[in-house]
């Protein structure tokens, strides 16, 4: 059995401050063998920047993304350079990066898939088409995907789509953590969203009187990251390497 965790949406400095201490400990007491992460709010001000990648990596594996991903101009190489810093993979065909790592851990292969859907989203391409090539090229039966998207009804339709046939389908993008974790078809883990790392009394980590202004007089406002306690949001899953069958899908809210 090989234990995944993963943290949904960091959010700032703060939010990185805080999911390093808690993946360190959980790493400890969970047996952590694979940690995933979404970083693309993780630079302060929201995007991922080198310096915030850079802090990802010294606690995680793999850092997956989504809108934000492009948003600071000095992270676009590393798209192409680092293996593990995954964009959505159904960006049209010629964007920098790509949205599929394998990583190689001896014994077995894991893959970690990105995808970003479309319902009140940018219009990219149809994530259900994507995840049907993508899954004809990969040869693991290890496959976790993180399905950052705006819309529940189009989460759950991937969960159900890709039910026995990839290990999880966690849910990011709306940084408010679900309680509906479950194992389909007594195979794939699924929750439309793990939640968010990061300031817990705040509107999605920015400070809320600067996010209440902003829907209260509907003018352009400069969003900061709030310094209020942080907490950390998401799931251990625990996986047979051998058939890729999730066992146990445990949701965490850790203050």
């Amino acid at each position: 059995m090989i234990n995944v965790l993963f943290a949904g949406d960091i959010v700032g400095s703060h939010g990185c401050n805080y999911a390093e201490k808690t993946v360190r400990m959980l790493k400890n007491t969970e047996n952590i063998d694979i940690v995933i992460v979404n970083g693309e709010n993780s630079a302060d001000g929201n995007g991922i920047t080198i310096k915030s990648m850079e802090r990802l990596f010294s606690f995680a594996d793999v850092i997956t993304t989504g809108n934000h991903c492009f948003r600071r101009r000095e992270i676009l190489p590393f798209y192409e350079s680092c293996d593990c810093l995954l964009r959505p993979a159904n960006y049209p065909e010629g964007v920098t990066g790509k949205g599929v790592c394998i990583l190689d851990k001896g014994a077995y292969s894991f893959a970690v898939i990105n995808l970003m859907g479309t319902a009140f989203m940018e219009p990219l391409g149809n994530p259900f088409e994507s995840i049907d090539r993508l899954l004809s090229e990969i040869h693991t039966p290890n496959i976790f995907i993180d399905f950052h998207g705006e819309a529940t009804a189009e989460k759950k339709a991937m969960g159900f789509y890709l039910a026995g046939r990839v290990s999880a389908v966690i849910g990011t993008h709306t940084h408010v953590q679900t309680a509906d974790e479950i194992i389909l078809k007594e195979h794939t883990g699924y929750i439309t969203d793990a939640g968010m790392c990061g300031a817990e009394l705040s509107v999605l980590g920015v400070k809320s009187e600067l996010a209440i202004e902003k829907q209260r007089f509907k003018c352009p406002v400069k969003f900061e990251e709030s310094s209020e306690s942080p907490f950390f949001c998401g799931v251990i899953l625990q996986i047979d390497e051998k058939c890729g069958k999730v066992h146990k899908i445990r949701r965490l809210q850790i203050r």
